[in-house]
């Protein structure tokens, strides 16, 4: 079995099995083997399954909290909004699943007509990470089933208990067994079962660069579909013509959910020359007030970190910017608390060679930089593997509209610091990943297009 903790004490907070490869290649079979039936399902079907299933985790949505807010670290009224957050994905689909339209086109031929539909792609896997153990698997899980495909899920196995409520809470919606699976266990072997396996047809992943360029090199053997989303290093641009209340309110918002942890996270803060020092007052002074404590309890406060890597790195990096110059206005450094609390930090006096300028912080730390024009924020922006989201505060309309074109991300947020919701499609370029999740396009992941000529009509 593999033990859960809470990294707010260490304290084992419950087990999840360990699958061996037999296990795992059952689960892999009745996915497969599930799918005839479920993709010929009416899509009203489908989506009455899942809006049943929404409304269940709805009217129990405390239950999946606590046990998040124990397994994951992350407050009470984060987990709460997370279940929202992907409760909304769930809704969504529900009546999506009635949407996927094919297109009649004009014939090309006398006496035939053109068709295009759309099926499901086939049975699909999915590996989710730990930091939103309910959204994830809801924008997955929904999607797939939405679109008529089966799906076997790989949660992390340091947030599992979340994702077996759900698998539990699905089986009481009537969602069958084989339609909606899950597998933990080692994650090497499982990811190597489901990338080998030539009846899956699809692998959603969301999670580091490295493993997902792993799965994508083993998915090229039998040409699987995949949509990646994995790690960011975002910009948060603040010109000196913003609110510097509504851009530090916002920041401070984006930047501490989930301690940080987060792929989207604000992690190069650039601040125009003429208002570095009262923005950085401004955020120091919002950061200060925000209380570092254990999770379970209704305010918001910034809770551990996930594990002592996690923990490591950011003290690392934060002591490896000192070590080259950087200034410490607030934090930098564990917490009082000890265990895998750390401080919040704000460091000033940044330079773009400094290695946090270049690696996924992955914790409660503002890496705030100067910089002096448009065109040289851009240039520096833009300088990284990552292209997942840029965040830019602005008063000027024309500025905006030049950011959104020449800022290289797949989604470029301006004078705000929430991303979205399950009406938009979620994702990155370059090394944050290929394929969107939410709206619309989403559900196109999980589709085949198939083109249908009728000749032979006039006869």
């Amino acid at each position: 079995m593999i033990k859960v903790l809470n990294p707010a004490d260490g304290a084992v907070v419950g087990e999840a099995p360990e699958l061996g490869a037999a296990d795992v290649q059952a689960a892999i079979d009745r996915t497969c083997n599930a799918f005839p039936l479920w993709s010929r399902k009416l899509a009203k079907e489908r989506g009455d399954l899942l809006r049943r299933w929404f409304e269940l985790i709805r009217a129990d949505k405390r239950v999946f909290a606590e046990i998040m807010v124990r397994e994951n670290g992350k407050c009470l009224s984060e987990a709460l909004g997370e279940i929202d957050y992907g409760l909304g994905f769930i809704e969504w689909y529900a009546e999506e699943a009635k949407r996927v339209y094919g297109d009649t086109v004009p014939s090309h031929a006398a006496g035939a007509e053109v068709l295009v539909f759309k099926e499901p792609a086939g049975p699909t896997a999915a590996i989710t990470p730990w930091n939103f153990p309910f959204m994830m698997i809801a924008r997955k899980i929904a999607t797939a089933l939405a679109a008529g495909c089966t799906m076997i899920i790989k949660p992390s196995e340091l947030t599992p208990l979340t994702a077996y409520k759900m698998l539990e809470y699905a089986r009481k919606a009537g969602i069958p067994e084989g339609v909606f699976e899950m597998v933990t266990g080692n994650p090497k072997e499982i990811g190597e079962l489901f990338t080998g396996e030539s009846r899956i047809r699809k692998i959603s992943f969301t999670g580091s660069t490295a493993v997902g360029k792993m799965l994508a090199t083993a998915c090229g053997n039998d040409l699987k579909k995949m949509t990646l989303e994995l790690g960011g290093n975002a910009p948060f641009i603040v010109f000196d013509d913003a609110s510097i209340e509504d851009a530090a309110t916002s920041l401070v918002a984006a930047k501490l959910r989930n301690s940080g942890q987060v792929c989207i996270s604000p992690n190069r803060i650039y601040v125009q020359d003429a208002i570095h020092d009262r923005f950085v007052a401004a955020v120091a002074e919002k950061v200060a007030r925000v209380r570092v404590d254990q999770g379970m309890q209704e305010e918001f406060v910034v809770g551990p970190l996930i594990n002592q890597m996690g923990i490591d790195k950011v003290a690392e990096l934060v002591d490896d910017a000192k070590r080259a110059g950087a200034q410490v206005v607030l934090g930098g450094k564990p917490h009082s608390r000890g265990g895998l609390f750390y401080e919040p930090t704000v460091l000033v006096g940044l330079t773009d060679d400094m290695r946090v300028a270049h690696t996924e912080i992955f914790g409660p730390v503002f890496a705030v930089y100067r910089f002096h024009t448009e065109d040289d924020v851009v240039a520096r922006a833009n300088h990284s593997e990552y292209g997942l989201v840029a965040y830019a505060f602005t008063r000027d309309l024309a500025r905006s509209f030049r950011l959104s074109r020449n800022i290289e991300a797949g989604m470029v947020i301006l004078n705000s610091g929430s991303v979205g919701t399950a009406s938009i499609p979620f994702g990155g370029i370059k090394h944050s990943g290929y394929g969107r999740e939410g709206s619309y396009y989403g559900i196109e992941e999980y589709v085949e297009v198939k083109y249908v000529l009728m000749a032979g009509l006039d006869q």
